[in-house]
């Protein structure tokens, strides 16, 4: 049986056509998964490979803004060291096939938690290298001068960390939109991990670029060695703190094996590599940002993640999300926030 396109290719062709992208009929079309809900579509055209990018179906109230931002940011970093996958064209308006998208060069790589290559698995000194290469990718991310590449405006780096605490904390209160959900007393620590990082808050920082979901499952690897091909599912990106995509790593970071629930993002095999310290020293020796306060960026992130992800378990309690899902995503909030106490003493 034929696979759905649920993009109208036709549609697709004409705006292409004025936009001088080749002539003739999309070929090869085909859906790739990925770990978002939105649409990855890949296909050819004149000889030439192309994937577009759009939200879901079932568009929320931001997701066009969001795919808007995304082409921004891609445009954006094309004369940068940032490995990202490369823009093409973007098409802001929603009339095209039903909401805003892009299309971007195919990325010649794979996703290291979907599973490693036979080069890959069999080399412990590999895995270390493909640790140290994923945290020179958010390096380069936090070198690059967003307003020489036309970014301004694009964030509010204006008190950034101060708003942190209290924007999470409206976020997680929001889901009392939800009757069945229990409330905020099925997670460990809530007020206790707040009022740490209100207590202990940065007084300063030096903005940047952040990717703002940056882990193993949001990246790609190349095929021939331990390097990045690209970072990939820019939907968080703003102006703010780049500490906060390094704090993010590590609290996503495997404590020894990977480990279902904890709400780390790990690969198989695990072994090789470096630990969260080593990656703290890799980013500290290619950076001029101020380490001294890592360990609460770690905090805010999994404060910050773990509030997200129990999002997916209020809405799973009204029917609107897949029942495990939001029961396994529940579990990695606990696991975060477990994670946090630890952090904190």
């Amino acid at each position: 049986m034929a696979e759905e396109i649920p993009i109208d290719l036709a549609a697709l062709a004409g705006w292409m056509d004025g936009q001088g992208l080749g002539a003739g009929a999309l070929a090869d079309a085909t859906l790739l998964g990925g770990g978002t809900q939105n649409i990855l579509l890949r296909f050819t055209r004149a000889g030439r490979a192309y994937v577009l990018r759009r939200p879901p179906p079932h568009l929320r109230k931001n997701s066009n803004e969001t795919m808007r931002r995304e082409a921004r940011m891609l445009a954006a970093l094309a004369d940068t060291d940032v490995p990202h996958p490369r823009l093409i064209a973007a098409c802001p308006q929603e009339d095209v096939i039903g909401a805003a998208f892009y299309l971007m060069e195919p990325i010649e790589g794979f996703n290291p938690t979907v599973g490693l290559p036979a080069l890959h698995a069999g080399d412990p000194a590999i895995r270390h290298r493909m640790g140290l290469s994923l945290v020179e990718g958010i390096t380069a991310l936090g070198a690059v001068d967003y307003e020489k590449v036309g970014l301004a405006g694009f964030g509010k780096p204006d008190n950034y960390l101060e708003r942190q605490v209290a924007r999470w904390q409206a976020q997680l209160e929001s889901y009392r939109e939800f009757p069945s959900w229990p409330g905020p007393d099925g997670i460990p620590g809530v007020a206790k991990v707040a009022g740490w990082l209100e207590a202990n808050r940065p007084q300063d920082f030096q903005p940047g670029i952040i990717h703002g979901d940056y882990h193993l499952a949001n990246v790609m690897y190349r095929h021939d060695g331990p390097e990045l091909a690209a970072i990939v599912d820019w939907e968080l990106t703003t102006i703010g703190d780049p500490l906060l995509d390094l704090g993010w790593l590590l609290a996503t970071w495997p404590q020894g094996a990977p480990q279902k629930g904890s709400g780390a993002v790990g690969v198989e095999p695990w072994d090789g590599f470096p630990s969260a310290d080593e990656l703290v020293a890799h980013y500290a020796a290619r950076s001029s940002r101020d380490m001294s306060h890592i360990g609460w960026y770690g905090v805010l992130a999994c404060y910050k993640l773990g509030i997200i992800l129990e999002g997916t378990h209020a809405r799973a309690g009204e029917g609107k999300a897949p029942k495990e899902t939001g029961d396994q995503l529940h579990a990695s909030t606990v696991g975060l926030f477990e994670r946090a106490l630890r952090w904190i003493g």
